[in-house]
């Protein structure tokens, strides 16, 4: 959803129906990135209200110098680099951590998933620590200039940084990330074993992964976008599209709610 320039002074002046709307129009970006960077639903959702609210809040420092979406990414990603350790950051600290985590997980040899939610849900746990395993500034660089598809300049507004420092920082990142996934993933390479239907078989005979209970399941997706043929695709096209082929989720509607009854609580004094 575009953002107007009209909105958000609406929604600076205190008009209550255009914060609310502002709020709508944000969660969905703001909760995106939380995700990619926490790696689970729960925390991202934590963030987002977190953020979301610094964002109402701090309207009044706005002044529009940049797009307000860039902004509004400033502000979630200020937070994100200083929030305590969770999600998956919780779940390996490093790359050679997680390919002995995987390596395990494969010689236990219980049987591949079929179900393909589960396969899902293997897939989405294990690339979310995998950006876990860059520090959050490099993982910032590699979403917003991979994952999210933004051009240096904005990257770097949003980072408060250079535009070369950031292709720099988001290069690094990449190398890392193909580097990692060139050796281990079978996504990337069909040489290579490891799978997420095999990943899924050994959480769930492990007790890692309840059927019942998936934590992805159940999130609301916007509309897929048309997949790239992996197999025209280079080793490092291959492992940016493993990332990019994570749909864009939906933010939940409650995340509304809880800001307003913040709002109402006084935690602004937009509407005093």
């Amino acid at each position: 959803m575009e953002i107007h320039a009209e909105l958000v002074n609406r929604a600076r002046s205190g008009e209550r129906r255009a914060l609310d709307e502002l709020v709508r129009a944000t969660k969905d970006l703001v909760y995106n990135l939380a995700l990619r960077m926490l790696g689970t639903p729960a925390d991202a959702e934590d963030a987002t209200q977190e953020i979301l609210l610094k964002i109402v809040t701090g309207l009044g420092s706005f002044r529009g110098d940049s797009a307000f979406r860039t902004w509004a990414y400033r502000v979630a990603a200020n937070h994100l680099l200083t929030t305590r350790k969770r999600g998956a950051e919780l779940r390996a600290e490093s790359f050679e951590q997680l390919g002995e985590m995987l390596g395990h997980n494969l010689a236990a040899g219980d049987p591949a998933a079929d179900d393909q939610l589960l396969v899902r849900e293997a897939k989405l746990i294990c690339t979310a620590t995998m950006l876990a395993c860059l520090d959050r500034d490099h993982r910032l660089a590699y979403i917003l200039g991979e994952i999210f598809e933004l051009a240096s300049d904005d990257g770097a507004a949003i980072l408060d940084i250079s535009p070369d420092a950031f292709r720099k920082r988001l290069s690094r990142a990449r190398d890392r990330m193909t580097e990692f996934m060139g050796r281990q993933c079978g996504l990337v390479h069909a040489a290579n074993v490891c799978r997420c239907a095999k990943q899924a078989g050994h959480a769930v005979a492990a007790g890692y992964l309840d059927p019942k209970r998936l934590a992805w399941g159940s999130q609301a997706c916007q509309p897929e976008r048309k997949p790239e043929r992996v197999a025209d695709l280079d080793t490092v096209a291959r492992a940016i599209e493993v990332f990019r082929s994570t749909p864009a989720f939906v933010a939940p509607e409650s995340l509304v709610s809880e800001v307003k009854r913040a709002l109402d609580a006084g935690a602004s004094d937009l509407l005093r």
